[in-house]
Formats: C-alpha cells, structure tokens, sequence
C-alpha cells in the first residue's frame, strides 16, 4: 500500500521558518518525483516544488516561493522535505506531498493527508 505522511506544519510568524517533511512507503521510493501542493480556503489546489526521481533530481518552484522554499529527499529515510523560509500570510495553506511517475512531469496519482501551515502577520 502506498502512503504519504506529511509532518512539521504549524503557526508561524511571518517572517519564520517551517520544514516540512514527507515520509513515503508501499513503492521504490527512488523510482517517484515527489511534489508539494497546497491549497489555501476557497482557492484551488496550486502547486509548490517537485523533485523529478532518480540520478538527477531537478528541482522545480512554482514563482510564488522561488527563493524561498528549498526542495529535498533523503533516499535512505525515504523522505522528501520542503525548508520554507521567509514565509508570508499568503502561504497559509493545507500543505500536501504527493507521488507520481519518473518525472514531475507526470500525473500525481498518490497523495497525503495534508499539514497545516498558518503564517500570522
């Protein structure tokens, strides 16, 4: 059975740090991209970072938090996490991770219960 398990959401001020971790199982974990999503009350679910799977990794940021969101995975912990740093109210979120096929590219068929993040301005 495939699981994602998201953690480290919270309250934050803005301004703050949080880092966000995602803990996956039931599939080889170095075979999936892993993407964060969020979606915020009333809005659509947008995305936030992916990392394709495999030897290369590439990172991809949606604008809205490049250079302030780090995308990682640690293969032998089977994690992936997401550092996000200077944060503003607007990310006030239900943050999720979900997997998909090789490439960030591909759909996103697994996903996670969701953190919440709250950032207080």
């Amino acid at each position: 059975e495939v699981q994602l398990v998201e953690s480290g959401g919270g309250l934050v001020q803005a301004g703050g740090s949080l880092r966000l971790s995602c803990v996956v199982s039931g599939f080889t974990f170095d075979d999936r991209a892993i993407g964060w999503f969020r979606q915020a009350p009333g809005k659509e679910r947008e995305g936030v970072s992916c990392m394709d799977s495999g030897t290369y990794e590439r990172t991809y940021y949606w604008d809205s938090v490049k250079g302030r969101f780090t995308i990682s995975r640690d293969n032998a912990k089977n994690t992936v996490y997401l550092q996000m740093n200077s944060l503003k109210p607007e990310d006030t979120a239900v943050y999720y991770c979900a997997a998909g096929g090789w490439s960030c590219g591909a759909d996103f068929t697994s996903w996670g219960q969701g953190t919440q993040v709250t950032v207080s301005s």
